[in-house]
């Protein structure tokens, strides 16, 4: 067995998520795996404790994957609907399984990333179930989830040969220019009326996000999701950090804030309009029940 320690801000919902990110990652490249988040009770900074069969460190074998990862958008069989950005592949199904109705946009195409023959499913906007589908980003022109996965794999790719130790060791914090994201990682977005200013009427202000975490996070909703606290309020959700040993499966359980009797720590978390009311989202803080 071999174990990944990562640390993590639990204030941060974008950080929790990529922690999913990198089971449900590790799970699919290397096997089954068990992970929990240590950290002294009132402390919102936590180690994340990831634990893979073999000899094999589960970060390191999802960065390396996603280093040489490329971006593929499914479209259902026999669908016009194709990605519209350079340098991203569309492939048909052969068969009629779709996670959603088929979209008449290309934005909402689901995507998979594939190196080596081996693939991860970043698809959660276009869940057709009744969960929510914590699809932040939106406008942008229609830009499709399947280019915003790969700039940030070309951000990814950016790591110096020279600080690769230290992004194995710190991956979260690990930051790149980057004029477009999920909007799962908060350090990047924010609301210009709080803030005071534009960002756009500043071209000469580069933006710097997080790759890692943004596409991390989003592999992380594939299977779990954090919950409104009211139906119908689009700014306020629930997520939870599981405090003992937990499997993947049982994990994606508790992310969304609900008490299944897993010891863990439950938080809140705000968003706001960074544009148009009604288009994307972005989180502006979170705090602990």
């Amino acid at each position: 067995m071999t174990t990944s320690r990562v640390a993590v801000d639990l204030l941060n919902p974008g950080q929790v998520f990529a922690c999913l990110g990198l089971m449900e990652a590790a799970e699919g490249l290397i096997g089954a795996c068990e992970s929990t988040f240590q950290a002294v009770h009132t402390s919102s900074t936590a180690m994340f404790h990831l634990v893979v069969p073999g000899d094999v460190a589960p970060v390191a074998a999802v960065l390396s994957f996603l280093m040489a990862a490329e971006v593929v958008a499914l479209a259902p069989r026999d669908s016009v609907v194709k990605a519209k950005e350079s340098g991203v592949l569309t492939r048909g199904r052969n068969d009629s399984f779709f996670p959603s109705k088929p979209p008449d946009s290309p934005a909402a195409l689901p995507i998979r990333l594939e190196n080596a023959g081996k693939s991860l499913a970043v698809e959660h906007w276009a869940d057709a179930s009744s969960r929510d589908n914590v699809k932040f980003w939106g406008g942008a022109g229609g830009y499709s989830g399947a280019a915003l996965a790969r700039d940030a794999l070309v951000a990814i790719r950016g790591v110096d040969p020279s600080e690769w130790s230290r992004t194995l060791e710190d991956p979260f914090n690990f930051e790149a220019p980057m004029s477009s994201s999920f909007r799962l990682d908060w350090r990047r977005d924010y609301v210009p009326l709080d803030l005071g200013f534009s960002l756009n009427a500043h071209g000469a202000v580069r933006a710097v996000g997080f790759p890692v975490v943004e596409l991390l996070a989003a592999i992380g909703l594939q299977h779990a999701r954090p919950a409104r606290v009211t139906a119908r309020n689009k700014l306020h959700y629930r997520y939870a950090a599981w405090t003992s040993p937990l499997a993947t499966a049982l994990a994606r359980c508790v992310l969304g804030g609900s008490n299944l009797g897993f010891p863990a720590r439950r938080f809140q978390m705000r968003l706001g309009w960074p544009g148009q009311e009604g288009q994307a989202r972005c989180i502006v803080g979170a705090q602990e029940e």
